[in-house]
C-alpha cells in the first residue's frame, strides 16, 4: 500500500505523505463519534484537500479512507443506513404542464430570436426534470457533482432542454487525444463537462435548430459555469448512441468525432457494467485547452 521509500501514499492525483497518513490515523482515533461523512470532510479540511469550486474533495477522501481501512491502518465508523434511502430516485409524476405542444413547423430564421435561459429555482428545476423524464431517450437521472440546467427559448414557448454535467473519469479514446498522463486527468478533469443531456421536444420540428442551440450554449457555458463553480471549463464532451440518432447537429456545430466508446463501464471492483458503443464527440472551449488540461497550472476557487 504504502510507497516503500518515504511511506507516503498515491490517491486520485495527490501525493500523502507519511506525516500526512499519521496525523489521518490520529483523527480517525481521536473522534470516533463523527460519521464518516463528517470524517472525510474534517480529514480534507486538514489536508486542504479541494475540489476545482472550493468545495472538500469527499469521494477521494473516502476512497482514501477505504484503502486505509482495507490495510488495517484505521478503522473506519460504520455507515449511518438512513442515508442509503436518500440515493434512491423516486419516479417524477408526470403532469398536464409537460403535455405535447402544438406542432412547431418553419424556418430558424422566422422563429429568431432563440435563447437558452439557465434553469434556477426549484420550480423551474421541476419543470426541466419532468420534460427530460418525459421526452428524453434516456429519461431523467439526478446529476451529481458539478452542473448546469437550461431551457430552450422563443419568446415565452419552450423548446428544449439541455444538460452540462461532470465528465467520463476515464475514456480512453478521449485521454489519448488529450495527452494528458493519468495524475494530470485525475488533477484536471472539473474542467472537462459533458452535454449529457439534450432535447428539443418532439413537437419542434426547425431544420438547424439543435446545432444553432447548441452554439449558443458553447458561448455563455464558460462565464455561467465560472458564476455558479468558481471555474471555468476548457473542453466539452458528448456521447451519441447511434442507434438513435445521427450527431447531426454536433458535426454542424463543429464538435470533432474522436471514435466509438467501448461499451464498457469504468472498472470497479466486484462491478462492471455493459451498454451499447457511442460516439465520442469533443468540442475545446479555448484555443489551449490541451496545454492547460496537461499541466499543473488549473486552479478553482479559492477556498474559503
Amino acid at each position: 500500500m504504502l510507497n516503500s521509500k518515504d511511506g507516503s501514499l498515491f490517491q486520485s492525483g495527490r501525493q500523502v505523505s507519511k506525516n500526512e497518513l499519521d496525523q489521518i490515523q490520529e483523527t480517525v482515533c481521536s473522534f470516533p463519534n463523527l460519521s464518516l461523512s463528517e470524517l472525510a470532510a474534517t480529514i480534507c479540511e486538514h489536508l486542504k484537500w479541494f475540489t476545482a469550486s472550493g468545495g472538500y474533495k469527499l469521494d477521494a477522501c473516502m476512497k482514501l479512507l477505504e484503502k486505509l481501512e482495507a490495510n488495517d491502518f484505521i478503522r473506519l465508523p460504520a455507515r449511518r443506513e438512513q442515508y442509503q434511502s436518500n440515493r434512491i430516485q423516486k419516479p417524477i409524476p408526470l403532469t398536464n404542464r409537460t403535455d405535447p405542444g402544438a406542432d412547431i413547423n418553419c424556418t430558424l430564421k422566422h422563429l429568431a430570436p432563440v435563447r437558452v435561459e439557465r434553469v434556477n429555482g426549484r420550480e423551474k428545476t421541476a419543470l426541466w426534470n419532468e420534460y427530460v423524464s418525459r421526452y428524453h431517450y434516456l429519461g431523467y437521472k439526478k446529476p451529481f457533482g458539478y452542473f448546469l440546467r437550461y431551457f430552450v427559448v422563443h419568446d415565452q414557448t419552450l423548446l428544449g432542454c439541455i444538460l452540462f454535467s461532470g465528465a467520463s473519469r476515464a475514456l480512453k479514446l478521449r485521454d489519448k487525444w488529450i495527452g494528458w498522463t493519468k495524475t494530470q486527468r485525475l488533477n484536471n478533469l472539473a474542467w472537462v463537462i459533458n452535454n449529457s443531456r439534450f432535447l428539443i421536444f418532439p413537437w419542434v420540428h426547425i431544420k438547424n435548430l439543435a446545432s444553432h442551440v447548441l452554439g449558443k450554449t458553447l458561448t455563455r457555458i464558460k462565464d455561467d459555469w465560472l458564476k455558479q463553480w468558481g471555474y471555468s471549463p476548457l473542453l466539452a464532451e458528448t456521447f451519441v448512441d447511434p442507434h438513435y440518432y445521427q450527431a447531426t447537429c454536433y458535426k454542424a456545430a463543429n464538435w470533432q468525432y474522436l471514435g466509438m466508446t467501448t461499451g464498457e463501464g469504468l472498472v470497479r471492483k466486484g462491478k462492471s457494467y455493459h451498454t451499447t458503443p457511442k460516439m465520442i464527440f469533443t468540442r475545446p472551449l479555448i484555443t489551449d485547452f490541451r496545454s492547460l488540461l496537461c499541466s499543473d497550472q488549473l486552479k478553482g476557487r479559492v477556498e474559503q
